[in-house]
């Protein structure tokens, strides 16, 4: 039996036509029937960095008898020359978080993925005090199982007061060891309740490490502290719209 918390997690690769890019991770939350891909928005779009691809690609399981089987998703980032992403905006600025609708039709029932959910989202912030423990799922560096196509783990405590917008930011700090690779990964609590199908809260998006302007290289370590964009952003960028964006393009 494997665990439906890996189950959630996939990992994304991004390409500019055939030549590869990056890799982040991503994982699927499901309303209303639908299915979103969720990742960070700077891996499918950073400006800074000259980062523009014009695909994904995503490994999923392919027979739930056999994890050693998987299979590839190919997602085009544009229609018309238009994005098929989904991105939000607050008075603090970007949230960095995307969310691209997929087509249900090319994820067979037969594979074996789990979907976040609105009610897994927190509802109540006195179950998530600083200190909390919680899990980063993903894959730092594009480590993972090869052989059975799963994402592994890391440690992180709340290291900000939940609830709050870190210096007016829409996200909360983690401590935890993270590498490139992370970005997009879900930040989950364990919860007590009796959803024995996926017993986590999802808290965050795992967007990147956070670093401060005046640390000497030399001296001076990492913080070891990263920004984790708030789950919630979720509910704003997968609601319905008067005119909804179709589901992603694949090829």
């Amino acid at each position: 039996m494997i665990e439906p918390l890996l189950l959630t997690t996939v990992r994304v690769s991004t390409f500019d036509g055939d030549r590869p890019l990056t890799g982040a991770s991503g994982f699927f939350f499901e309303r209303d029937g639908r299915v979103f891909l969720v990742t960070s928005r700077h891996v499918v779009i950073d400006t800074p960095s000259d980062h523009n691809p014009d695909r994904l690609e995503i490994e999923f399981h392919a027979d739930a008898q056999n994890l050693v089987t998987s299979s590839v998703l190919s997602i085009l980032l544009f229609r018309d020359g238009k994005s098929v992403w989904r991105q939000g905006k607050d008075p603090g600025g970007d949230i960095d978080v995307a969310v691209i609708e997929l087509d249900r039709t090319v994820l067979p029932a037969s594979v074996p993925l789990r979907f976040f959910t609105p009610a897994h989202l927190q509802s109540s912030l006195r179950d998530v005090e600083v200190g909390t423990s919680v899990l980063v799922v993903g894959f730092p560096l594009g480590f993972h199982d090869t052989v059975h196509h799963l994402p592994v783990v890391r440690q992180a405590v709340i290291a900000s007061s939940f609830g709050l917008r870190f210096q007016g930011q829409g996200y909360f700090l983690t401590d935890a060891r993270t590498h490139r690779g992370t970005s997009g990964a879900p930040v989950v609590m364990r919860n007590a309740s009796n959803d024995t199908s996926l017993p986590w809260k999802l808290l965050g998006v795992h967007s990147s490490r956070m670093d401060i302007g005046n640390r000497d290289l030399k001296l001076d370590e990492s913080l070891g502290l990263n920004c984790a964009w708030y789950a919630d952003i979720l509910l704003t960028l997968t609601a319905d719209a008067a005119d909804p964006n179709p589901p992603a393009p694949t090829v």
